[in-house]
This record gives structure tokens, C-alpha cells and sequence, in this order.
């Protein structure tokens, strides 16, 4: 069949309009099967955590910052605390090298999403009707040496037959472990160097800045100790604003 020139121009303009549209589409669905896939590994990961704490900074560099508790009711997180103050490691927040390969800072306090199924501490003898909780006697320890198989585990020095750290933290003789939660960072595969022993805590003064730690107000750790301990699991997510921001839709955060 011969063509008008004329015709055969107007021809090929339709066509690559029609190609870019359905390329277009394709690309909506294709990204729309990603993000369903993601939400999905995300509704996994969120389904047996009904408890949140949510602790965000101004930025990495920012050393205080603010704590907000959530419960899951259904498939929503509910905000059930205000905000309060906190306190985070002395240069601020870095990267979990389980999610990002870095050399990370000692005294920077990890960022990211971490279990809190370890347990709390304290200097009371008991907290009734928890079975999470652990009081701190002379002999609990949580051993910071590297070389240690222990490393960055919470253990009963009197119960461990061969003790082979040369370095550790006395519990019972920091006051700032009066009450606390023990934060699941570096701990189920210890890298030597990643850092160790990070505990939610009480704070000296709203000024201070800690090892690593997130730290509070005396007037708030023990509610928060007491809230984690009761029914159901708790998970951390602390990161500075604008990354809680970005990873707010992927992580399904409030």
C-alpha cells in the first residue's frame, strides 16, 4: 500500500505516542509491584511488634532529641505518650552498619529498627508481673571486650564458668542504670568494633549525652521500663528527622 507522506508522519507520531504511554504504564505497574512487595516484607517484619518507640533528632550531628511511644490497634499505630526529651550518643546518630557498611562511631548512637526482646534492668529487686525484667545485682556485667565470646551480652558473672573478658560494664554501680531497656544492637552477631552495650536509660541532665545510649529523664524511664514490660513486643526505631521522613512509607511508621 503506498502512503501519503503527509499520512505516514502523522502515522509514526501516534504510534511513539501511543509506545510512550504504554511504556508509562508499565512502569506505574512495575513500580507499583515493588512497593507492594516492599509493604508486604514490611507487614511481615511489623507483625509481631505491637509496641513502638519512635526516637527522632533534628539531624546526625544533633544530640537531643525526642522520644513518642505508639501501641498497634488493628492495623494503625496509635499514639499513646506524648513526645519527650531524650538524649542521644555525644556525636549524635549514625547509620546501623547492618543496614548501611560503614565505620561506624563509638560514641554515636545507632540508627535504624531494633528489637527490644532482650528485657529491661534495674536496681529494684522485682517488677511485678513482668518476665522480661532483670534486677541488677553486684555480679550482672555487660561485657564490652571484643575478644570475649560474650561480647556485648548481659550476663551474670557469677553464673559463667570460664570468664575470658578483660572489660566490662558493672551494672549495679551505674547509677544511670537505675532503670533501663536493653536495646537488641550488635548483639545476635556481634561485630567486633560496631559497638556494644546500648540501653535505653536514665539520663544525668537534660544537657548531657551518653556513650551511645538514648537516655531520659528519671521522671519518664521507669513508666517507659514498665510500659515495654507489659503485654506484647516492643521495637525501637530511632532516626534523625529527615530519614524518618523518607523511610516513613516504606517502614510503615506513624
Amino acid at each position: 500500500m503506498i502512503m501519503n507522506p503527509k499520512t505516514a508522519v502523522v502515522r509514526e507520531i501516534k504510534l511513539k505516542t501511543m509506545n510512550l504511554r504504554w511504556l508509562a504504564v508499565v512502569l506505574l505497574l512495575t513500580l507499583a509491584g515493588k512497593a507492594s512487595g516492599q509493604d508486604k516484607t514490611i507487614w511481615r517484619a511489623w507483625k509481631g511488634e505491637r509496641k513502638l518507640i519512635v526516637v527522632t533528632t533534628p539531624d546526625w550531628n544533633a544530640v537531643q532529641g525526642t522520644l513518642t511511644r505508639y501501641e498497634r490497634r488493628g492495623d494503625v499505630w496509635v499514639k499513646v505518650s506524648e513526645a519527650i526529651p531524650v538524649v542521644v550518643g555525644r556525636t549524635g546518630l549514625a547509620w546501623d552498619p547492618m543496614l548501611k557498611r560503614q565505620n561506624p562511631d563509638r560514641y554515636s548512637g545507632p540508627a535504624g529498627r531494633f528489637q527490644l526482646k532482650r528485657g529491661t534492668f534495674g536496681f529494684a529487686n522485682e517488677l511485678p508481673g513482668s518476665r522480661i525484667y532483670m534486677p541488677l545485682t553486684p555480679t550482672i556485667e555487660c561485657v564490652d571486650d571484643s575478644n570475649s565470646r560474650y561480647y556485648g551480652r548481659v550476663v551474670d558473672r557469677a553464673t559463667v564458668d570460664q570468664v575470658d573478658w578483660k572489660s566490662s560494664e558493672k551494672m549495679r554501680s551505674i547509677p544511670e542504670y537505675r532503670w533501663g531497656v536493653i536495646v537488641n544492637y550488635n548483639m545476635d552477631k556481634p561485630v567486633a568494633g560496631d559497638g556494644s552495650c546500648v540501653f535505653l536509660h536514665q539520663w544525668t541532665g537534660p544537657a548531657s549525652t551518653t556513650s551511645g545510649c538514648t537516655a531520659i529523664s528519671p521522671q519518664n524511664i521507669e513508666d517507659l521500663v514498665r510500659w515495654v514490660n507489659g503485654d506484647g513486643r516492643a521495637v525501637l526505631v530511632q532516626l534523625p528527622e529527615i530519614e524518618y521522613q523518607r523511610l516513613r512509607f516504606h517502614w510503615q511508621l506513624p
